[in-house]
């Protein structure tokens, strides 16, 4: 064997060797999670950190300037900001509990064993929830056009006029509210369902034996029994409604008059209509505060008392 060969072979076993030791079972997690460790530095940690940073500047073409707290105080003065914080407000205030609501119902009504197909209506009830949003949006702009609607042609026949759904500032409140409520009943459904199933049989048991009946076993049972699951529908509704962005871009653009304009289509319209892109980091992160706030008083609120 040459010297060649030597330096080769003794090269190669240094390598083999140290790989070895660096894929011991101790060191072995750390080699599966480190490019999904990367992967969530590089587009989560990193864009959040950035747009922080970007929220206390002013961007004028490819340069920044930093300008401290007067993106955030511009929002103080700014009427838009306002108006889509109230609109947020009060579709989160009418369609969460309405949504909630009927989704405990239905769940309760697909629970009972004397329904029968109960796959078909569960399938049926969370399809909208997976759904293409837009595909979606564009078939309710067909049914609640006022003129050619589908929706007023019905109401036509019980006498009710024409109704511009998509078109004056209340109707187009509602209507977001349907396609939302439309959207989401389905997806909380199933969280409830999930919680009914896991509600001790016995105690119904127990209560038709005391004489209860199905509406007050209803209500000191099941009720109860599906706090944990309020908890987090409410929460994780909250937020989503907070959050609502598709269906009053898709439906009505923000209008009309702003009467559909939230705070995330504002943020949109601010950073990629306007290029502001200081101040649409600003509204972000007070976006997050709010969030954080209102998620923390129905956590205390509703939560348990521990």
């Amino acid at each position: 064997m040459d010297q060649t060969e030597k330096v080769v072979r003794t090269t190669t076993d240094f390598r083999v060797k140290n790989r070895k030791n660096l894929l011991t079972p101790k060191n072995a997690p750390y080699f599966f999670m480190g490019p999904a460790f990367l992967l969530i530095l590089i587009f989560t940690v990193y864009p959040v950190i950035s747009s922080f940073i970007l929220s206390f500047q002013e961007v004028r073409g490819i340069e920044k300037s930093f300008v401290g707290f007067s993106n955030y105080s511009r929002l103080f003065h700014d009427p838009v900001f306002y108006k889509s914080l109230l609109n947020t407000f009060q579709i989160l205030i009418v369609q969460v509990p309405i949504m909630l609501t009927l989704s405990l119902l239905i769940a309760a009504g697909l629970h009972s064993s004397m329904l029968k197909g109960k796959a078909f209506f569960r399938i049926s009830y969370f399809m909208p929830a997976i759904t293409a949003l837009v595909a979606a949006s564009i078939v309710f702009m067909i049914l609640l056009d006022e003129h050619f609607g589908i929706v007023n042609y019905f109401l036509s026949f019980v006498g009710v006029d024409s109704i511009p759904w998509l078109t004056t500032p209340f109707w187009a409140k509602v209507s977001v509210i349907i396609v939302m409520t439309w959207r989401w009943t389905g997806y909380n459904m199933v969280i409830f369902l999930a919680g009914l199933q896991n509600i001790p049989s016995e105690l119904y048991e127990a209560a038709s034996i005391d004489g209860a009946g199905k509406v007050k076993q209803f209500f000191l049972i099941t009720i109860p029994q599906l706090k944990p699951v309020f908890i987090f529908t409410v929460v994780m509704s909250t937020i989503g409604t907070l959050q609502l962005f598709d269906e009053p871009f898709i439906l009505t653009n923000g209008g009309p008059n702003s009467a559909t304009m939230t705070i995330t289509l504002y943020l949109y319209e601010t950073g990629f209509k306007f290029f502001e892109f200081g101040y649409a980091s600003a509204i972000a992160y007070v976006l997050v505060l709010i969030t954080a706030i209102i998620s923390w008083i129905q956590m205390k609120l509703v939560g348990d008392e521990e």
